[in-house]
């Protein structure tokens, strides 16, 4: 074990009271606003008007996490939150001690991805804009969201890796003595040079019809999503029985709508060049 990176690092910053700060909830909000910084400039760059970004950021947040707590609940865990329904919404619970503040411990990013399509739909209604025009701009900040979010479960020691004897192995001494795959780096890794590819994709998009930034970053997201899971732990037990049925885990089998989703906008967008 001494060959392997050896992972023990506190989650929690500090307490206030029964209030933590945890790395957690820095990478969120670390996630929120770069996202925001990249969509702000890239509508700046279209000579609209960039306060639009601030009503945006609203919409998204609020998108996201509603997508993302109940994507968890319902794809992962609705045995438990079948019978503590109000805890899908409330992050307290009630034990035989008491109330326990727990937080949202639960977030499902295939829930946020729906969740922000919904967001950017009612967005879209209120203020006239093209919904592909929208979906290009969030998709080109998703990916640097999507890997802040990754290295904040990491700080987390969870969505771990699978045994590993690779050198670059992980020991998360909070769940076990281990070597694991940090599969959260590897997608964090890989959502970093999807956004360097989308950067290029971005600045030939005005070509082509609006979404081929949103169907590439989609693809390319998901794809990674599908291949990174095979070095995965599954996530709840009942994973188990899909890996054994069709060799897949529920992660996988969600990102494949959103990577047929976006191979669709891709083509759409490559086939007629703007004049």
């Amino acid at each position: 074990m001494i060959e392997y990176i050896n992972w023990n690092i506190d989650n929690v910053i500090f307490h206030i009271g029964s209030f933590e700060l945890r790395y957690y909830s820095i990478s969120w909000l670390l996630a929120f606003v770069l996202g925001f910084i990249i969509v702000r400039e890239s509508i700046r760059k279209d000579k609209l008007n960039p306060e639009l970004a601030y009503d945006l950021l609203w919409y998204v947040a609020i998108g996201t996490m509603l997508g993302a707590r109940l994507g968890h609940c319902l794809f992962y865990d609705w045995d438990y939150f079948s019978h503590n329904i109000l805890e899908i919404i409330i992050p307290i619970s009630f034990t035989s001690e008491g109330i326990k503040l727990h937080g949202y411990a639960g977030l499902a990013s295939h829930g946020g991805a729906i969740g922000i399509c919904i967001a950017l739909y009612l967005f879209k209604r209120k203020f006239k804009i093209g919904m592909l025009y929208l979906l290009d701009k969030i998709a080109l900040a998703a990916p640097v969201a999507g890997a802040l979010i990754r290295i904040g479960n990491f700080f987390n020691s969870e969505i771990i890796g699978a045994p590993s004897d690779m050198p670059w192995a992980v020991v998360f001494q909070a769940v076990d003595n281990v070597p694991r795959h940090p599969s959260q780096l590897y997608e964090a890794i890989s959502y970093l040079i999807i956004f360097c590819v989308l950067i290029f994709v971005n600045k030939q998009s005005h070509k082509y019809k609006n979404g081929l930034v949103f169907g590439t970053s989609v693809s390319l997201i998901f794809i990674t999503r599908i291949l990174i899971e095979f070095t995965k732990e599954v996530q709840v037990s009942f994973e188990d029985g899909l890996r054994e049925v069709i060799g897949l885990d529920m992660g996988q089998i969600l990102s494949i709508p959103f990577i047929v989703l976006g191979l669709i906008c891709v083509v759409r967008s490559l086939s007629v060049k703007k004049h």
